[in-house]
């Protein structure tokens, strides 16, 4: 994104903005790939291919703010390969991750995470660095780092049906799991701020697995590591929460975690969730990503997205899809949010 459009994120964000609502995708490898015609394992692996794909979308929708903007990420492929996860690339398409943590007492041969020497975090740090002076050269900034948060990595080690089972079985362990998965996701999100430099402003954490949870074991096992790597980064920043898998349990509590902006699923009213969180969380949403993202016409999406905004005020309100740009959104249907966006705040 460019600085003006960062402004404007950061304005709705803070709720220091009524007059217009911005409209802000996730757009990352799962979707960028396919929709330019190139292949994943370069997308990851080649920086010109990833600089000039990064370039394409943010010049062909200028209106919209790509949100974190200048992401390098390979999939999810990023923390487990620090943590000890087993990975594997196919040529075209995003990578998938083998859980490699068998017994949970395995947890204390794991070494705390480096990100400047561990798996592909190492890598990433050094596309940053290499990278960034382009970047800033082309006219844009990167504001935002992102990571996945401490339920999903420990899935990512564990897997997730053993990890929920370890809830029931061994409580204790599982908190000594997710200090160490919490510990991983903030030291990872400072890595990444320092290699980029002073223009970080903003964290996105993305935890799904949240998701699966009931409002007793949410309280107990996501909470407070959710609060504490929201805590600590600076109350100036922006900070983004995705989980667009089932929140309802626990919407009230999430106002309390320490972060400004959610970004969750479609299948939940915007109205609803705006009460039961108190008006005090900027949303990021919520048409729906596949049924009408992907499936519907440009018409149907022009419509939709416009229906939700009828039903909100302009202010603490971020538009966008419920959750990331899923593979396969035809451009067209971009630009009828775009164009949505457009009338009703000509209104």
């Amino acid at each position: 994104m460019r600085a003006e459009q960062w402004k404007v994120f950061k304005a709705a964000a803070k709720f220091q903005q009524a007059d217009r609502v911005p409209i802000s995708l996730i757009m990352d490898s799962p979707w960028i790939p396919g929709y330019l015609g190139i292949r994943h394992i370069d997308y990851y692996f080649d920086q010109d291919v990833w600089f000039q794909s990064n370039l394409r979308i943010v010049e062909e929708f200028p209106e919209v703010i790509v949100f974190p903007s200048w992401w390098v990420e390979y999939g999810m492929a990023i923390e487990p390969t620090a943590m000890g996860g087993k990975v594997r690339f196919p040529v075209d398409q995003t990578p998938s991750e083998y859980p490699m943590l068998f017994h949970l007492e395995d947890l204390d041969q794991l070494a705390e995470v480096d990100p400047q020497m561990d798996g592909l975090m190492a890598a990433a740090l050094r596309q940053y660095r290499a990278q960034k002076g382009r970047i800033f050269a082309a006219g844009y900034t990167i504001p935002a780092v992102a990571a996945r948060g401490p339920l999903a990595l420990a899935v990512f080690l564990r897997g997730l049906t053993p990890f929920m089972m370890d809830l029931m079985d061994n409580p204790a362990g599982v908190h000594k799991f997710l200090a160490y998965t919490t510990n991983a996701t903030v030291q990872w999100l400072k890595a990444q701020a320092e290699a980029v430099g002073d223009s970080v402003e903003s964290i996105l954490v993305l935890d799904d697995i949240v998701g699966f949870l009931s409002r007793k074991h949410y309280e107990e096992f996501a909470h407070p590591y959710l609060q504490k790597v929201f805590s600590s980064f600076p109350s100036s920043w922006v900070k983004v929460y995705h989980n667009d898998a089932r929140i309802d349990p626990f919407l009230e509590d999430l106002s309390k975690v320490g972060f400004d902006v959610l970004n969750w699923t479609h299948k939940l009213d915007i109205n609803e969730v705006r009460n039961r969180t108190g008006g005090k969380i900027c949303l990021m949403g919520n048409v729906s990503p596949l049924e009408i993202g992907v499936r519907g016409t440009p018409e149907e999406v022009k419509a939709a997205t416009l229906s939700l905004l009828q039903k909100t005020g302009k202010e603490g309100l971020i538009l966008s899809v419920g959750g990331g740009v899923s593979p396969g959104m035809p451009g067209a249907n971009i630009r009828a949010m775009v164009e949505a966006v457009a009338e009703f705040n000509s209104q």
